[in-house]
């Protein structure tokens, strides 16, 4: 279990990245959802010991990631937004360089930890092949792969999907669900279906802020009554705009689909959605903007 208590990020801008987050994180997958912006590669960064909080705290089991943070990195696996590599060098022997770097000592350790990670992300036809010519998608299994050398029991990936064809999201997404039922894996991300698709519990991070937490299927039952949704013209949509507050909008056969959050039925032709996650997580960005407005009156 992996568990933050009050913790806070404050750069020397002043910028407050986050604000007094505090979440218990259990075995398997775990979503954190999020805008850009939002705070979730810091608090990434700060649960893999790359920075050191301005206040709260972090535990890992019994460890205490702040005041032991090389205890945490000997069981943590950490996939970066973006990460480097050397281009020029094979996936197999840049796999075995990060096993001696991990503190795989027995170059029959490495051969048999190196050979089942590139069977493991399906990256062993292309083992001899320079990491340069990866597509994004086989760049982010060798990630994963990198991730997993000494048996990690805490596993953070930072977008991890971002900018994948829907082929190579499927499989990267496949590869994270089959390894996260016995350690604890962070999925940080703004991409709603991803959280959707794995994530048995997840939280919705805004402003540095938690605005949201629980398990997908019950948010959802949480929010019924609250999203309506209409089918309107395109130049009608300004003055929708002014009267509700809109939290999504599509098109559809040249017309414009918006949901919008009201607490009771705002009449004029509108039905209650039926929604998913994604009406949860508008609706929450939604009342989380509206916060600061509030205060400030």
């Amino acid at each position: 279990m992996l568990e933050l208590s009050h913790v806070t990020h404050v750069y020397p801008n002043g910028t407050r990245a986050l604000d007094d987050v505090s979440l218990s994180i259990p075995t398997g997958m775990y979503g954190l959802l999020g805008p850009n912006g939002a705070g979730k590669s810091t608090l990434m960064r700060t649960v893999a010991t790359l920075q050191t909080p301005t206040s709260g705290s972090i535990r890992f089991g019994d460890i205490d990631v702040i005041a032991e943070p090389e205890k945490l990195r000997a069981q943590l696996g950490y996939l970066p937004q973006d990460f480097g590599v050397y281009p020029r060098v094979s996936a197999y022997d840049m796999l075995d360089h990060m096993a001696v770097l991990k503190g795989v000592a027995s170059a029959r350790e490495r051969k048999q930890t190196v050979e089942t990670l590139l069977n493991q992300t399906n990256l062993w036809n292309v083992r001899k092949k320079a990491i340069a010519g990866f597509s994004g998608g086989m760049r982010q299994r060798f990630g994963i792969a990198q991730a997993l050398i000494g048996n990690p029991k805490l596993i953070i990936v930072d977008e991890p999907t971002a900018g994948l064809d829907p082929e190579e999201r499927n499989r990267f997404l496949n590869l994270l669900a089959e390894i996260g039922d016995n350690v604890a894996i962070i999925l940080s991300t703004h991409i709603v279906d991803d959280v959707a698709d794995l994530c048995p519990r997840m939280a919705v991070l805004a402003g540095g802020k938690i605005q949201l937490e629980g398990a997908p299927l019950e948010l959802i039952e949480r929010s019924r009554g609250t999203v309506w949704a209409k089918t309107i013209e395109r130049e009608q949509m300004a003055n929708f705009a002014a009267a509700h507050e809109v939290i999504s909008t599509r098109l559809f056969a040249g017309r414009t689909i918006i949901h919008i959050l009201s607490d009771n039925d705002p009449g004029n032709g509108f039905t209650a959605v039926d929604g998913g996650l994604e009406d949860v997580y508008f609706s929450t960005l939604a009342r989380s903007r509206r916060a600061p407005t509030a205060q400030a009156a």
